[in-house]
């Protein structure tokens, strides 16, 4: 087949950018010819929040790459959907995370598809987006009535979808593994490399900082007695999108300054690796959620997890067996780090984890995609 895949990557960073770009090589891996169209202006910069959108690291060298898309451009929207409706791909592929884009891709897709050949799969990471905006409804519906046929990676978010659309072809298929970001690593070496204390035990908070994400919950879960008088030190991976002085101020207030490593900025690709595997334990105690490739990563390289209750984070991390799941409150997360140490949990949890993993994988993303591709009938 013939495939576009219409969103962020390089020189973009991040895991939209990185999951597209996994996206395409098992496409290519499967014989089909991949054609990715990302963002020459992504966010206006008063609208981005972090220090850059741009990668660091080396172009990949075995993907086709066009950097043309203004976000905020009808002229060129109008161009880039002209583009792709004469370029006839078999499918279009566009992710779903943000009301913002919706104009956007919104309008390629609708001028894609207009060649009565190419069909637009939407794979939605969000359908109503954690922080709410006017307009993200009006929006959302301008998207969804542009594309052929969703796949969800949650069934909260697949459930969500029936609030735009319920006649569509639409499939759950979970966040395949994040397998691109390097081979595990000993736990001793990592240490070392981020020059870290080995005599201490380490928790991660991983990825960019948002509100909705329960930083302060697990920072009041590490004031709690059990873990500031013990030998656990929490490492906060990830760039400030939100209040960093906040989340500093906590820090001072509940006197974790030295039992919190901060490494609050932007994790490359590159290092992803040294911070999962220097951990024990990846603590996600978000407020609400769809899904999370953090979660992914974390099966990649086979770490135990302590999510909250909340959207679909529930459904891929088996409680119990591959972490705990906890109420979203600083008691119920400073519990569980404690009884994940106290019970010696993480080989336990790491055997099933080996198991679990199986479920995700790239080809059975392409296949729930070769599955929409065919229930969609092109009139």
């Amino acid at each position: 087949m013939k495939v576009t895949i219409l969103g962020p990557a390089y020189p973009l960073r991040g895991g939209l950018a990185a999951y597209n770009e996994r996206l395409a090589k098992a496409f290519i891996q499967e014989g089909h010819t991949v054609k990715m169209v990302t963002f020459s202006l992504q966010y206006p910069e008063f609208l981005f929040p972090g220090t850059s959108q741009y990668s660091s690291l080396p172009a990949p060298a075995d993907l086709d790459i066009e950097v043309s898309v203004n976000s905020v451009n009808p002229a060129n929207w109008i161009s880039i959907g002209k583009k792709i409706q004469n370029d006839k791909p078999d499918i279009l592929i566009v992710k779903y995370w943000l009301p913002f884009m919706a104009p956007c891709i919104g309008t390629i897709c609708r001028l894609a598809r207009r060649n009565k050949h190419t069909k637009v799969i939407a794979i939605l990471d969000n359908i109503i987006p954690h922080e709410k905006r006017p307009g993200d409804i009006m929006l959302t519906r301008y998207f969804v009535n542009s594309v052929d046929g969703f796949i969800a990676m949650s069934d909260s978010v697949y459930n969500d979808l029936s609030k735009f659309d319920t006649f569509k072809p639409r499939l759950f298929n979970p966040h395949p593994l994040f397998d691109n970001y390097g081979d595990p690593m000993e736990k001793e070496m990592a240490i070392k490399q981020l020059n870290l204390d080995p005599d201490k035990r380490y928790i991660l908070f991983f990825g960019l900082i948002r509100d909705y994400k329960g930083l302060d919950l697990l920072l009041h879960a590490m004031a709690s007695e059990r873990l500031k008088d013990s030998n656990i030190e929490l490492i906060i991976a990830g760039e400030y999108y939100s209040n960093k002085d906040y989340y500093e101020q906590l820090i001072q207030s509940l006197q974790l300054q030295d039992s919190v490593v901060q490494h609050t900025r932007f994790i490359p690709d590159n290092e992803v690796a040294t911070y999962f595997c220097a951990a024990d334990v990846v603590v996600q105690p978000y407020k609400h959620a769809t899904q999370s490739g953090v979660t992914q990563i974390c099966y990649h390289f086979n770490k135990p997890m302590i999510v909250t209750n909340v959207g679909g984070l529930p459904e891929i991390v088996p409680d119990n067996k591959v972490g705990f799941v906890v109420e979203p409150s600083a008691e119920a997360v400073a519990n569980a780090i404690y009884r994940f140490y106290d019970e010696a949990k993480e080989q336990e949890f790491v055997q099933y984890i080996l198991e679990e993993k199986q479920k995700y994988s790239w080809s059975a993303m392409l296949e729930s995609i070769h599955k929409i591709a065919s229930a969609i009938n092109l009139q």
